[in-house]
């Protein structure tokens, strides 16, 4: 039986012709780039600007397109957007920390239109720089905790409304490109909660990524206390945004997060029955499209270790 959207996402440095061909063997349809996250996001983002234009990179992305592989990217934006240099001209768009002291370090202040304006600018400048032709976009704030505004104007709203403030803002710039665009609101870390005071823009869907979760076991074993902390809202955010376009971005495949983000890589193996009773339940609420990150398991993995498959993977997506 086929389903909607089955993919992986790798860094893009880690991308080869052969990893295309394991993913067309899979029957994977969709393959996710995304730059490495932190402190230096930013640059990374930048590298993955710089590389989607040279022609080695479009020849990948053409012969993805050849193999039925929508290529799309995923990534935490938000230092790119909103450059920390502007802090010298602007300190009231940067978030106010808990001290009352504003602080250029991550994300924003949410209630401040005149930041919102320049994100939007900047939100569609990048969906450009990055076109590969999907009107999907996974554009993410910093990936920190604990680092939203607490401005007056911020301190009522949650972590998950000043997201969706911001998301709303960057659809708004996206559809100044593309009338069709769509964003994802990213269920993540502080932002897992539902929006409490903000309500979503037609186009925002649902991502979920439970990377808190225990990995070794089910997302819905009700005797494991981290799953069941992470899996708690998962149908009040489907009853906020609705299975349109839904997402889930898990992590059966990350082997970044198995190496605790450190190289060189450690061995590899897929938990397959762990991720066929998850995929199990996110299809029983009606989730659309299941992703996991899958990288480490690129060149320098192969150098040490062998091809990883993706038989096992793609299998249970196919089930």
């Amino acid at each position: 039986m086929t389903r909607n959207r089955r993919g992986i996402i790798v860094h893009p440095e880690e991308l080869r012709l052969d990893w295309l061909d394991r993913m067309a063997e899979a029957r994977l349809n969709t393959l996710g780039l995304h730059p490495v996250g932190g402190r230096e996001a930013h640059l990374t983002l930048q590298k993955a600007i710089d590389m989607h234009t040279l022609p080695e990179s479009i020849k990948l992305r053409a012969a993805a397109a050849s193999r039925g592989i929508s290529v799309e990217y995923e990534a935490h934006v938000m230092a790119w957007l909103l450059p920390r240099h502007l802090f010298d001209q602007h300190p009231d768009w940067f978030r106010m920390d808990d001290r009352g002291q504003r602080a250029a370090d991550f994300n924003l202040c949410a209630s401040n239109q005149n930041a919102l304006d320049y994100v939007a600018q900047r939100t569609a400048t990048l969906a450009t720089l990055l076109d590969t032709g999907a009107n999907k976009h996974y554009y993410w704030l910093d990936d920190v905790t604990g680092h939203h505004c607490n401005c007056p104007d911020c301190r009522s709203l949650s972590p998950s409304d000043q997201q969706l403030i911001v998301v709303n803002a960057m659809l708004s710039g996206l559809k100044h490109v593309d009338k069709n665009a769509k964003l994802c609101y990213l269920a993540y870390h502080d932002a897992l909660q539902v929006p409490a005071r903000v309500e979503p823009l037609d186009g925002v869907f649902l991502e979920y990524a439970p990377i808190r979760r225990d990995h070794r076991a089910p997302i819905n074993d009700p005797n494991n206390e981290k799953n069941a902390q992470e899996v708690a809202p998962l149908k009040d955010l489907i009853s906020f945004f609705g299975t349109k376009d839904s997402r889930v971005l898990d992590y059966w495949m990350d082997n970044s997060l198995f190496s605790d983000w450190t190289k060189p890589p450690k061995a590899f193996q897929l938990a397959e029955e762990v991720m066929k009773r998850d995929v199990d339940f996110y299809r029983s609420l009606g989730m659309e499209d299941i992703t996991s990150f899958g990288c480490y398991l690129g060149p320098d993995y192969e150098e040490l270790r062998g091809k990883a498959s993706l038989a096992a993977y793609g299998r249970i997506l196919m089930e």
